[in-house]
Formats: structure tokens, C-alpha cells, sequence
């Protein structure tokens, strides 16, 4: 059978900019004395991965008490509408400039899906600005789990029919997805964006700054 290249989605296909639509939503409320912006923002993406390590809840739900958490341990005052609109913002965003024509390129060859710790109406916009047919796109909502836990992976391997050894699995997220696939078998990439530092104990697996060298990696 043809071997799958899977995807994370936000962070690696999408410009998943959460930052901006924080600092855009609660405004000057960052600027309290004593707020410090980096950290605040810090542990909001700290509490979005704890609130993924408990038992499955839409990420719809995730994004608001990850965003509630962070401003109450901070002192800043929270309103609903404050998660609601960070989760009318997902859909928005669109795809990193070199995105679409690499997966077009990988369409020629094999077939592509995406695992995503997301909603599936909440990815359906998304997927739609990368402009790329993909063959699978499997949520957390479906599998009813999130990275990095193994049974999102064991899902996506359920769907697409695959065993680990013909899945190549490309994706930027080292805790949600790099360190959860050491020993599976898969070839990864990591798509290392940010120019984060990665971790011998997790290899192999091979790093790249964005997608458009993965096409000529993979032979093509």
C-alpha cells in the first residue's frame, strides 16, 4: 500500500497566530501594572497543552478555560466574550506562503492527511484557504483524543489503513506530535519554524525550517 504523509495542521500548514488575536482581544488589559505580556502568553500555550493531557473536551472549550486560566493566574479580568473571540478567530487564519504548492507537489505521489487536536467545523475553514484536496482529515473531535496522547495517533493509523512504517508524519509540534511518535516506526519531520531546540533523545527524525524543502526530500 502507498505510504501516507500526514500532517499536523496548526503551526505547520496554518499560521496558526494566536498571540496576535490575544493581543488584539483583551487589549489594554495587557497593559495592567505588574502584567508581564511574554509570560502571560507563555502560560496560556502551557495550559492549552496541560488541558489536552485530560480527559477529551471540544477544543472550542479548551481555547476559552486555557485563555480564563491564564488571565485569572495573572490577575486580568475575564469576560466571555474574550474566548469566544479566540475561537471565532481559528477559522480565519490561513496558510504559511510556501504551504500550498508543496502539497501539491506531494499529491503527485502519495496520499496526504492531517491529524489535528481541533473541532471539525472549526478546521473545515482551514483547510479550505490551503486550497490542497487532502485524502484524510482526522480531528480530535473524531478520535475523541488529542496529541500527544498515543490513541490519537492509533485513530489516524486506524483511518488511513496504514501501519507507523508507511506513515511519514511532518509536523511542528515537538511535544504535541515529535516526542509522542518516538518508536513507532514513523519517518518524521519536524518542522522547526521558530528555530526551537530539539532533543537527541527523540531522534531520528529530520528537521526542517518550513515545508518547501519536504517535496525534494521525499524524492520528488
Amino acid at each position: 500500500m502507498d505510504k501516507v504523509v500526514t500532517f499536523d495542521c496548526y503551526g505547520t500548514l496554518i499560521d496558526f497566530d494566536l498571540n496576535r488575536v490575544v493581543r488584539a482581544t483583551l487589549k489594554d488589559r495587557l497593559r495592567i501594572d505588574g502584567v508581564d505580556e511574554a509570560e502571560f502568553l507563555r502560560d496560556f500555550r502551557v495550559m492549552r497543552f496541560q488541558a489536552v493531557l485530560e480527559p477529551y473536551r471540544p477544543y472550542k472549550e479548551i481555547l476559552a478555560v486555557s485563555l480564563e486560566h491564564a488571565m485569572r493566574l495573572h490577575g486580568l479580568p475575564y469576560r466571555t466574550e474574550d474566548g469566544s473571540a479566540l475561537v471565532a478567530a481559528v477559522p480565519t487564519f490561513g496558510p504559511f506562503p510556501e504551504v500550498p504548492a508543496a502539497l501539491a507537489r506531494l499529491k503527485e505521489s502519495y496520499k496526504i492527511a492531517i491529524i489535528s487536536n481541533t473541532d471539525d467545523d472549526l478546521i473545515s475553514d482551514n483547510v479550505e484557504r490551503i486550497g490542497v484536496y487532502f485524502d484524510y482529515v482526522i480531528t480530535a473531535e473524531q478520535a475523541r483524543a488529542y496529541k500527544p496522547s498515543r490513541e490519537a495517533f492509533e485513530y489516524a493509523l486506524r483511518v488511513t489503513g496504514r501501519t507507523s512504517d508507511q506513515v511519514i508524519h511532518v509536523a511542528q509540534g515537538f511535544e504535541y506530535d515529535i516526542i509522542p511518535t518516538y518508536g513507532l516506526g514513523m519517518r518524521r519531520f519536524w518542522v522547526n519554524r521558530s528555530g526551537r531546540r530539539g532533543s537527541s533523545a527523540f531522534m531520528p527524525y529530520e528537521e526542517i525550517p518550513d515545508m518547501s524543502r519536504l517535496p525534494a526530500l521525499l524524492g520528488l
